[in-house]
């Protein structure tokens, strides 16, 4: 009970920091009329957690998962198949966004600078392929995914009340697991070495703004430091709580002993980044503090 207490605890504010996070993205269109190619990547971001926390609450209540009219097996393997697709694509977005602001922010001398004009249909092409590959990469759930109702097998691995994974074979399982490891760690790679190139050029312009005004002026962090700041933050915090999921994840399996209470451990860990990222990213963003301080002026003047 404290597991579950726990998860939705988690859920529920995750969704919504998420929406939060959308609807201020939202709101921005519609003032600006020109979408960034970053705002645009963090809508997907929040859109994509939104969805991976919904299948999480679906999965870990009962009576939710009993109130969708469908089969059993059928919900099994649409909602598993798209918590893992979720999953994926929070990876390859969250390096995707991280690239988008080092190409952004690179200087006009910099081979990155020549990408910045067509910034936009690279990130077109980018969604394309990480959707394509993250579908890809989790077909095999489409299969090996079932309820305990069509299975009466004493080998399967538990997933949750209704649902559990039924045995496959040594090939199959190597070659996802083959595939959504190099996805992830690709990305992941991606993401760090963008992340460096972003957080040093952030420092270099503070150096030479240092130059220029005395630091008596600016008590407060400058927004190229609480830009780096937030950069490390967020990209740290993801790779550490990748690698405990991945580390969760992968003795179980190894050693055949994926309970239910390892299972219920591992989904409160797999699901934090999604709790945590938009948050980070509503406290980095300068727009929404002054939004904020707006909105506290106009309830102050009622």
């Amino acid at each position: 009970m404290l597991l579950k207490n726990a998860l939705f605890s988690q859920v529920g504010i995750g969704i919504t920091a998420n929406t939060l996070l959308l609807l201020f993205h939202i709101f921005t269109f519609c003032q600006d009329h020109r979408p960034k190619p970053s705002s645009l990547t963090v809508c997907h971001l929040a859109l994509v957690h939104t969805a991976m926390l919904l299948t999480v609450v679906l999965l870990a209540s009962p009576d939710l998962f009993e109130s969708l009219h469908f089969q059993n097996d059928f919900k099994c393997k649409a909602l598993y198949y798209i918590g893992r697709v979720m999953q994926g694509l929070s990876i390859c977005t969250t390096g995707v966004l991280s690239t988008i602001q080092a190409v952004t922010l690179s200087p006009s001398t910099s081979w990155m600078a020549k990408f910045k004009h067509k910034l936009m249909n690279t990130v077109t092409r980018a969604y394309v392929f990480t959707w394509t590959l993250t579908l890809a990469s989790s077909g095999n759930l489409l299969f090996y995914i079932v309820s305990f109702s069509n299975l009466n097998q004493t080998n399967l691995m538990f997933l949750n009340k209704y649902c559990s994974l039924s045995p496959m074979s040594s090939l199959i399982r190597y070659l996802f697991y083959a595939l959504t490891t190099s996805r992830d760690v690709s990305f992941v790679g991606v993401m760090l070495l963008s992340s460096v190139y972003l957080v040093n050029l952030l420092f270099r312009h503070q150096r030479r703004a240092q130059h220029l005004h005395s630091a008596s002026l600016s008590p407060r962090p400058s927004p190229e430091r609480r830009a780096a700041q937030a950069v490390l933050l967020l990209v740290g915090f993801f790779v550490v709580m990748s690698w405990m999921d991945f580390l969760i994840t992968t003795f179980p399996i190894l050693l055949s002993a994926y309970g239910p209470d390892v299972l219920s451990v591992r989904i409160l860990v797999s699901n934090v980044y999604a709790t945590v990222s938009p948050l980070v990213l509503l406290s980095s963003d300068g727009r929404v503090s002054r939004v904020l301080r707006n909105v506290q002026q106009v309830f102050t003047s009622i």
